[in-house]
């Protein structure tokens, strides 16, 4: 290793990396909104409204109040303005249209039946004549959901009990044989990628596979600063295989370079001589699938900070509630808040607060200023303390 980081310096080239600490200089438009989401290359998406959907939060988290719309059109838009398009980046994402064809390569394992879930790869391979009667129609009627193709008479069960249909625009969906043009509330609507997606990504001669997936790790270490192999990898889901070949070529040609961390047992990878900032001065709230700390084990590594999602855990087995958002001020995670929008109300609920550690008089007003910026960017008139304890009873008098 010809480079070492004290966890405190990982920590600053991270916080840099994502984006944290730059104040922005102008009004946040289109522009201002898609470099900061090109910096982080993904964005992941999540169904949970409890608060407001999850690939809003990142942006809010780093820009301040910025329109919600303006990532709409960037996502959803009319074709020719659009940046961004959805694809499986680290889960369902969010990505920057220059990541079309790198991409191109997971398309085409998905139709071979590679790389998706096995349950639609073993529809895929028994139901072609679904499949391709439901790419006819996309074909022929334009940008269409799961629910106006269903031929399927009984109720729906919950969770992925999926008619016919949508598992054949989902296989299509993993192919890239169809590519979502649109949103009705929550659900996709999908559509011809030649017709979504501009042809300079579209047409762009796909890339060799090794080729593609070193550009996404190198796109994956400017996103994280400072990586182990692992965290190289789970950014935009490589297999292990895959990643391990691919970052010993980055090594080799100079590209990757081998760092050792104070305090991790593996060894980490920089793009070339990081650039140390002595400090990050932010404070944030971030959404539970915030690519800074979506991969838990890192989390820990970086900040101290145990985080486990816990919507799917029985109410009664919680430690900290539904939908927690994480506290970031000035480079250490200090709190989680379980929050809520409770739109009837008007109101942004605190369900529940619990701190790291010590929480000063600084931090303690940065946190009723991100509470009370939250609040307005979701159109609530107030902050509601829905519990007790000495520091939620501090922060009520801050607030």
């Amino acid at each position: 290793m010809s480079l070492s980081l004290s966890l405190s310096q990982a920590r600053r080239l991270a916080l840099a990396a994502q984006g944290f600490g730059r104040t922005p200089r102008a009004a946040i438009g289109h522009r201002q909104l898609l470099a900061q989401i090109e910096r982080l290359g993904v964005l992941q998406i999540d169904s949970v409204n409890a608060l407001v959907r999850s690939h809003y939060l990142p942006g809010f988290s780093r820009l301040g109040q910025y329109r919600p719309e303006l990532l709409d059109e960037l996502a959803w838009g009319q074709p020719r303005r659009r940046a961004l398009f959805e694809y499986w980046g680290h889960e369902a994402s969010l990505l920057p249209l220059q990541l079309y064809p790198l991409l191109r390569w997971r398309m085409r394992r998905a139709a071979n039946g590679q790389g998706i879930y096995r349950q639609l790869a073993e529809f895929g391979r028994q139901q072609r004549e679904v499949i391709a009667r439901v790419l006819r129609s996309v074909r022929e009627q334009g940008a269409l959901g799961a629910g106006s193709l269903s031929t399927r008479t009984e109720r729906a069960g919950p969770w992925w009990d999926w008619s016919a249909e949508k598992h054949a625009l989902e296989w299509l969906f993993a192919a890239g044989e169809v590519t979502v043009a649109g949103r009705r509330g929550f659900e996709r609507l999908y559509d011809l990628p030649e017709r979504m997606i501009p042809a300079a990504q579209f047409e762009h001669p796909e890339l060799d596979e090794g080729e593609a997936q070193r550009q996404l790790l190198l796109r994956s270490a400017d996103a994280l600063g400072v990586a182990t192999a692992k965290d190289l990898r789970d950014y935009f889901r490589l297999d292990s295989a895959d990643a391990k070949a691919r970052i010993a070529e980055l090594v080799e040609a100079g590209e990757l370079q081998g760092v050792a961390v104070e305090g991790w047992t593996q060894p980490a990878y920089c793009r070339g001589e990081p650039k140390l900032p002595r400090r990050i001065k932010a404070s944030a709230l971030l959404s539970p699938f915030d690519s800074l700390i979506w991969a838990r084990e890192r989390t820990e590594r970086l900040f101290d900070f145990r985080y486990r999602l816990e919507i799917y855990t029985p109410q009664h087995k919680r430690l900290y509630g539904y939908y927690v958002l994480p506290f970031l001020h000035d480079e250490r995670l200090l709190a989680r808040l379980d929050l809520r929008s409770e739109r009837a109300q008007g109101r942004l609920a605190v369900h529940a607060m619990h701190v790291e550690g010590e929480l000063d008089e600084a931090a303690l007003a940065a946190l009723a200023a991100q509470l009370r910026a939250l609040a307005a960017w979701l159109g609530l008139p107030e902050v509601a303390l829905n519990c007790r304890s000495p520091v939620a009873e501090r922060l009520r008098a801050v607030l």
